[in-house]
């Protein structure tokens, strides 16, 4: 096994810097295709969110003997895949690798498979335990594997994850009372109006986050609202449910008039609402103030729309205080969730040690089917000269025997006088010899 991951998060960098290292859909399958051509690289995994951007490698084996390490500091084999991934990110992205030196992580091996197991279960959100996470993990493994991109290693690292992710949401409290990104949102609009069912509301987008701000909205009573998306099928889809109104992209100029909240999450790559038109809202809604939530990354509304009297703009990364108030109530658990993924990797790591015995596996049976195959051969050969049926199978016997046991025997010898130990006594395990050996007999017959 040789995993690397490379990332950045809510966590480690602001939205300024998340923004610019997304991974627009459109764009995963030909970042995937570079990667791919990367020297020894046998899958890989572009995980891009609002709240984190992580690339996840399996390399090939290899004889070097700089094996990759959990620690960065006890592998230089590991800090040169690290450092090319990192470079590799930066020049996509066109951004400075020194902008994006200090805010990284970085795992190698069994790290990097914990890592995946707690970002799928929620554990490493900005909201403690939320559900989306995995819905966009999975996501992104579809992708790899439609681009046949995934590699056996990553593919099997993925699938316990997922297990692991399904068994933290079915036995511990980690998934109770949800609470969201959307969530947080709405919570945010509650404290700041006293009132939310009284307002106007305009969406913007027609993703899962958006659908979950609505549902949370429709729940607090809220009745007017518009939800705006590129295309107005997708977001008839999601007003129908809540009966609430759909609209086009193009109608937000004249939408944002009546809007008292505006909440966006779209995977648009250029801001879909800037400062111009927010001001020219408010000065026909008489400065009446208005809440803009922007949950996307890249973001959908300018930052400068900050410095707009009477505009209260909050970005993703702003909403966190709203967030932490959740926290506490899973701590337990999450608790309960790390233990389960602490099983879930020794129970990967015991099934990636038994996929790497099937190839041996397959070469020694292989090895003794031309034997048996070779012998099988002697001994018809034999009948039709006519040799008795006793005495070809005596030689028959004794050649299979003295073939299957030699090379072993052989090996035996030299590791003995070597003084590796450890080969003998794990022939008496593989072939359960305890039985056969006499530690009183003093024979030195040759076995060979």
């Amino acid at each position: 096994m040789a995993l690397v991951l490379i990332g950045i998060n809510h966590n480690t960098a602001n939205v300024d810097l998340r923004e610019k290292v997304a991974f627009p859909p459109e764009l995963v399958d030909e970042a995937l295709t570079q990667l791919m051509a990367g020297e020894s690289v046998d899958g890989a995994v572009i995980v891009s969110t609002c709240n984190r951007t992580e690339i996840y490698v399996a390399y090939e084996s290899s004889s070097d003997a700089r094996q990759l390490d959990v620690t960065a500091s006890n592998s230089s084999l590991f800090a040169e895949r690290k450092q090319s991934l990192l470079i590799w990110l930066a020049a996509y992205h066109s951004v400075s690798v020194d902008d994006l030196q200090d805010c990284n992580y970085s795992f190698a091996e069994q790290e990097v498979v914990k890592h995946l197991m707690r970002v799928s279960c929620g554990l490493d959100s900005m909201v403690l335990g939320e559900p989306q996470i995995l819905g966009q993990i999975k996501s992104a493994y579809a992708v790899s594997k439609d681009k046949e991109a995934l590699g056996p290693t990553l593919g099997l690292a993925f699938q316990e994850a997922f297990s692991i992710a399904k068994e933290v949401r079915t036995d511990t409290a980690i998934g109770e009372n949800p609470v969201s990104v959307a969530y947080a949102a709405v919570t945010l609009a509650e404290r700041i109006f006293s009132n939310l069912s009284s307002l106007n509301v305009l969406l913007i987008g027609a993703g899962r986050t958006i659908e979950l701000v609505v549902k949370h909205l429709a729940e607090k009573g809220v009745t007017e609202i518009v939800v705006a998306n590129r295309t107005l099928g997708n977001a008839m889809k999601i007003a129908d449910q809540f009966d609430a109104h759909g609209a086009l992209l193009s109608e937000i100029p004249e939408l944002l008039v009546a809007a008292d909240i505006v909440v966006s999450s779209t995977n648009s790559q250029l801001p879909l609402l800037g400062k111009g038109a927010v001001e020219r809202a408010l000065k026909q809604r008489k400065h009446k103030p208005m809440l803009l939530v922007d949950l996307a990354v890249p973001r959908d509304i300018e930052a400068e729309v900050a410095e707009v009297a009477d505009a209260y703009l909050y970005s993703v990364d702003d909403i966190s205080e709203v967030i932490e108030d959740s926290v506490k109530s899973r701590a337990e658990a999450a608790a309960q969730a790390e233990s389960i993924i602490a099983r879930g990797v020794e129970e990967f790591l015991k099934h990636l040690r038994s996929l790497n015995a099937i190839s041996t596996l397959r070469a020694f049976r292989e090895k003794a089917d031309s034997i048996r195959e070779q012998e099988l051969q002697k001994a018809l050969q034999a009948l039709e000269k006519g040799g008795t049926a006793e005495d070809v199978l005596n030689t028959l016997a004794r050649g299979l025997t003295n073939k299957l046991i030699h090379s072993p025997s052989v090996q035996m010898k030299k590791a003995s006088s070597e003084g590796r130990d450890e080969v003998l006594s794990l022939t008496k395990e593989l072939y359960e010899l305890d039985l056969w050996i006499d530690t009183d007999e003093d024979s030195d017959e040759d076995v060979v």
